[in-house]
Formats: C-alpha cells, structure tokens, sequence
C-alpha cells in the first residue's frame, strides 16, 4: 500500500493518488483465477449474502429480469438505472413498476452502494473519502480535480483493492492500518461513483492505486474494470493499474490485453537497495520484475510506466538516477519514470528529499533519454497519505452497529 501524498503527474499520465506497497505472499496466493463467471452466478455476493447489482452487464442485467418473470427490456432499463441515472435504493428505482421493485428486494438483491463515513476537502480540491462497508469496515477513496491551462477539466478518482493492506511497508500508513479483506467488484466501482457524486461530475480517470494491492485481487479489479470501461463508460487507457510486483500475476495480465496503463512501484535501481525498500522484492527479483514488464510490453504494445519514490539519503542520489537508467535500457526502451518525493507520515524514517535532489534526479535520467515526470503534490491538508485518514477513524473494524446517524453527520460534500 501506499504511503506518500497525493500527488498529480503533470504530464498526460493521470495522477496517482498513493505511494506503492509491498508484498509479502507466494504467487500462488497472489490472485484467484480472472475468467468471468457466467451469467447467473456473476452477481457480487455482498457481506450478509444479498446479491449485488452493481457491476453487472447488460446482459446480466436482462437475464435477471428474465429470471423474475420480466421481459428483457427490463434489464436494460435496470442497466440504465444503475449507470446513468446512478440511483443508490432499489425502492428509488421509480421507473420500473412497483412489483417489479418489491421481487427484486425479496429475491435479495441490493444496488451495492455504501455511505459515505467521512469527507475531507483540502484546499487545492481534492477530497478524500472514508466509504463505510457493509461489515462496517473503512476503505478509502480520492478525487483529484485538475484544470489545465486551456479550460479543460479532468476528474481522477484513486481507488482501493482491499480494506488496509497486508504488506505493512515501513512507510506506508495504510500497512499501519491492518489488512482486513479484498473489495469485490461493486465496492470498487462504488468508489468511483461516490467521487462522480461528490464533485457533481463524471470520472475522466481511474487510477487502481489506493489501499492494498490490485494484483493481490487480480479478479476482483479485472471484473471492475470491466464494468468501468463497458457500463461507466471509462476509456481503458484512461484507467491506470499499479503493482509492486506479485509474481506471475503481470503475465496473467498481460494475458488480457487491456489497454489500460500498467504502472509497476520500483523505487529502487537495484535488488540489494529494493529489498530494503520493498521487503518483497526478495521473492520477486529485480532482474525477473523486469524481464516480465518487458514481456508485458510485448504482448500487449503498451509501455510500462515505473513509479520511484524518492526518499532523502536513501534512494535520491544522481549515482540512483543513472543506475536506474543502465537498468531501463538493459530491459528494452520508451521506458517512463514518474518521480514522486515522499511525504513523510507519522512514524515514518524517511524524509522528504529537497527540491534540487530531485530536480537533479530527473536530469540525470532525462540526460540518458529517460522520458520523466515529476508528481505535484496534491492533498497535503486532507490527510492524503494511503491509509492516513483510515487509521485516525478506524485501525481495527469498526463495532457492528456503530451508530450510523453520527458517522453521517461528519460528513462535509465538496459543492
């Protein structure tokens, strides 16, 4: 999981609201199998065993009403419902007849939308939210507003994989914070929504990069990013998936040629230096990371974006910068290098490096043909670091029956 700032790139590639994690589990516990169910046993399965429209296609959405003795239309209209109109309650869905409404909640099933436990706003606009699930466990989620210089808005929602993480990374808050379970695939799109409902505005971007590790719930994301880019109607190469690397797991993405950006947490040029960084890099080496994010490239013709997080005295030296480069051009080219100077959450060792450290950095790199961005941070005032605003709420689950009416109170919605 994360633990830097929120920070925007100030290039094309969407910002990424969280610093990377690690990993700590064998490639055989890395993911679940990615084929999609089949129709009638593709619905999410919420926490008390309700059914979950939400992340349903088309299609699914048909053979459901079918199944309830409706005509087909039916389905698309509940399509509609779920993805244009975004109504949150089955009792709300005013454009099916009432029978209709009253059979799909006594067959069990529910939208799958969450309430919104916590928002805080920072001064720059971008808002972070606290999302209470059903089991009354926190995830996060964040919105980054940009507007560039010629008018043009752009919208990132930065969305969590799992409840915490496993990998408890020595800088990273969410680690602090316990790893609870994966998201399924409605509480991952139900993120996105929430940042639309917020800000009044549709998602231009996705970024996978907030709690946990996507790859860690490979089914789960690929089954969201799917709906995301079919029902909500998000550009695949709008969509960002970032990984520390868990083995195999970027060959069996690889595998579905998505056109969406794979971005891989680095942060250091070497295996001796990663391992410190990254405690799992020592079941994954640099040099087989590396080999994969080549062959990845080459199966899917789309370039691998690498993330480095630059920690003062550790990993920012220009000697790095140029280790770094020799590494990149070893494993092939049109390699992309997204900077991101830490910033520092409590507990953590590491410091944030100065300016000229990491103005250095990218011209070292830049000097040896290494495309570079460098991310503006976003979100200092809004505890914007992974995990950070989480654990002021919630390092262990919250109390079944936590009293909902003051949690709702809290909240402050952007206007």
């Amino acid at each position: 999981m994360r633990a830097s700032l929120l920070h925007h790139a100030r290039t094309s590639h969407v910002s990424r609201a969280f610093l990377s994690r690690t990993l700590t589990v064998s490639a055989a516990a890395a993911a679940g199998p990615v084929s999609v169910p089949s129709v009638k046993m593709a619905a999410s399965k919420s926490q008390s065993g309700s059914r979950v429209l939400l992340g349903m296609s088309g299609d699914e959405l048909q053979q459901v009403a079918l199944d309830l003795g409706q005509q087909s239309y039916r389905g698309k209209q509940l399509h509609h419902i779920l993805y244009k109109r975004k109504v949150k309650e089955i009792h709300d869905f005013v454009q099916l007849p009432l029978e209709f409404r009253r059979e799909l909640q006594e067959a069990g099933w529910s939208v799958g939308r969450s309430p919104i436990h916590k928002a805080v706003t920072a001064a720059d606009g971008t808002v972070k939210l606290l999302i209470k699930l059903e089991d009354n466990l926190l995830v996060e989620t964040v919105g980054i507003p940009v507007e560039d210089d010629k008018g043009s808005f752009r919208l990132t929602a930065c969305v969590s994989s799992q409840v915490g993480c496993p990998l408890r990374c020595s800088f990273c808050a969410t680690g602090k914070g316990g790893f609870s379970r994966n998201l399924k695939r409605h509480e991952i799109i139900e993120q996105v929504l929430a940042i639309e409902e917020v800000f009044k505005h549709r998602v231009t971007n996705v970024v996978f990069m907030g709690m946990g590790e996507p790859m860690m719930n490979m089914k789960e994301v690929l089954e969201a990013h799917r709906c995301l880019n079919k029902d909500v109607q998000i550009g695949q190469r709008m969509i960002t998936i970032s990984t520390v690397g868990v083995p195999n797991t970027i060959k069996r993405l690889a595998s579905h040629k998505l056109q969406s950006t794979l971005a891989l947490s680095l942060h250091a040029p070497n295996q001796k230096l990663r391992e410190k960084i990254v405690p799992s890099a020592k079941a994954y080496p640099l040099d087989a990371i590396m080999k994969d994010c080549r062959d990845y490239f080459l199966e899917t013709s789309r370039r691998v974006s690498f993330e480095y997080t630059l920690l003062a005295g550790v990993n920012d030296a220009v000697e790095h910068a140029i280790e770094l480069a020799e590494l990149l051009h070893k494993w092939g080219r049109g390699h992309h290098v997204n900077i991101i100077p830490f910033n520092p959450i409590e507990g953590s060792e590491y410091k944030r490096p100065y300016k000229k450290s990491v103005l250095a950095f990218a011209a070292a790199l830049e000097s040896r043909k290494i495309t570079v961005s460098t991310r503006q941070t976003r979100g200092l005032d809004a505890s914007a670091a992974c995990g950070q605003l989480r654990n002021e709420f919630q390092k262990r689950p919250l109390h079944a029956g936590t009293d909902h009416q003051q949690s709702q109170s809290e909240v402050a919605i952007a206007s």
